[in-house]
Order: C-alpha cells, then structure tokens, then sequence
C-alpha cells in the first residue's frame, strides 16, 4: 500500500488516519483490523444477440462472504451503478449459493465506478457472469481501475469472466497489462459447452493469448487458479473460492 494517510475502520461510522506504516506493519493491521476490498461487477444485462445475462451470482456470492468472514470491509460497484443485472441460471435451484438471497440484495445498489477513490482500497476482484464480457472490456473506469491496482503492486483478482477487464486495460506505454503474465479463464472448450460462443463478442481464451498472456486451462469446469504476482485468476465458477483465498493469501503478505 503506498498512502500517505492510511484510513481503517475503528467503529460504527468513524475512521481514523495513521501516519506512514511500513509494510509488515500494514499487514499486521491489516489482518487485525480488516482490509478495504472493491468488487467490481458488470451493469451489461444482454448479449449483443438479445439473449439475458450479467453477474454469474456465485462468482461474487461466494467471495463476497469470505471476504467479509475473513473480517474485511467490502464495497461492490458497478459501470452503471444502481441495480446489477444477474443472469437468471445462476439463481436456479440447484446453482444458486448458499447466501444467495443476501448478495442478491446487495447487487441491488452498487456504486458507480467512476465515483469510487480507488486509491483507498488494497484489492480488487472482479466477478464473472457473459455480461462481463459486454461492458468491462472498453468502460474507462474499468481500464483505470485495472491499472492502478496492478501498477501499485496489490491484489487483483478476476474469476470466470471476468478477466475480460484485463482484455481492454493498457499501460501508458499502451502494452497489454496481462503481456507476459501466466493467466486464465473461462476456455473456449466451456464456451462451446454452454452453447454461447456464437453470442460472444470475442472468445476469453484467445483474447487473452492474442495480447500476450500464458494461458494455461484445466479440464471443462475444473477448479483452476492461476496466481502471478499480485494478479489473480480463476478459470470457472468452481474456482471462485479459489481467486478469493489466492487474493486473501495475497493481503496477509506485506505490501510495498
């Protein structure tokens, strides 16, 4: 964390500044006293061919609850802001998480991004779900957002879809950030599975390889993280715990 001031909850409403810490120390307070993690969430609620979509609700339900058990404090945001669009197979019975009727109410009143300090959180996730695929890819809040986190060095992780964000994000030099770096996603192998390629406007897997990134996949709806540095992956909805304790494991490191 590179603050100059660095706010931290101490009850109900109120926060205190601290001056400069080191970073062991941040990480001791921050496992003491919970980190500041940003979950961004897609607003794009249909495919270019009509069909409904959003947030794979698992994706963010799941994360969502261990990051708040592991005592962090969480906002979710959105491009849009408002209500976020969750596609409607992921709340069916059988699919839908265990929690699902409270991150549901929560995906309800996201913030805008582009009203979000960025610099005052010390990770980012981004959930999956087709809509990612739609929105998070040319927003210029998202592209910001991207960037700081990965140039400051402090976790960001994306699971499913949602490393689509990464797809549009550039650094100044305009180099890919996902350039050399060991990634994946959601293969082209569960794309055709789920019968969607046709409605993509690009296909996750070579998108990510075209720019530049070590793609690696495990077998169709496998659980499978990919860890490099302080960017985190995850390939499916079965690897949403996963990206979650990838960047949790990643907090209790110091920081820069």
């Amino acid at each position: 964390m590179q603050r100059d001031q660095w706010p931290y909850e101490v009850g109900i409403g109120r926060r205190l500044e601290t001056t400069r810490w080191d970073g062991m120390i941040r990480a001791i307070m921050n496992l003491i006293l919970g980190s500041l993690i940003l979950i961004i969430v897609t607003s794009a609620s249909q495919t270019d061919s009509g069909k409904t979509t959003g947030i794979w609700l698992e994706e963010f339900a799941v994360p969502y609850q261990m990051f708040v058990a592991a005592g962090h404090e969480v906002t979710v945001a959105s491009p849009r802001g408002g209500v976020a669009p969750v596609d409607p197979r992921s709340t069916a019975d059988g699919t839908a998480p265990a929690n699902a009727k409270e991150a549901l109410a929560i995906l309800a009143d996201t913030r805008p991004l582009a009203e979000i300090d960025l610099t005052k959180y010390d990770a980012v996730f981004f959930p999956g779900g087709h809509g990612t695929m739609f929105d998070l890819p040319t927003d210029p809040h998202v592209r910001r957002a991207v960037g700081v986190f990965l140039e400051a060095d402090k976790p960001a992780a994306f699971v499913c879809h949602g490393p689509a964000a990464l797809t549009g994000a550039r650094n100044a030099a305009g180099v890919p950030y996902v350039k050399g770096r060991k990634v994946t996603g959601f293969t082209n192998e569960e794309e055709d599975a789920v019968n969607l390629t046709a409605d993509m406007p690009f296909l996750l897997e070579t998108k990510l390889k075209e720019l530049g990134g070590t793609f690696s996949g495990a077998p169709a709806f496998q659980a499978h993280t990919v860890t490099d540095g302080n960017l985190i992956t995850g390939q499916n909805p079965a690897s949403s715990a996963g990206a979650a304790q990838a960047l949790l494991d990643r907090l209790k490191r110091p920081q820069p």
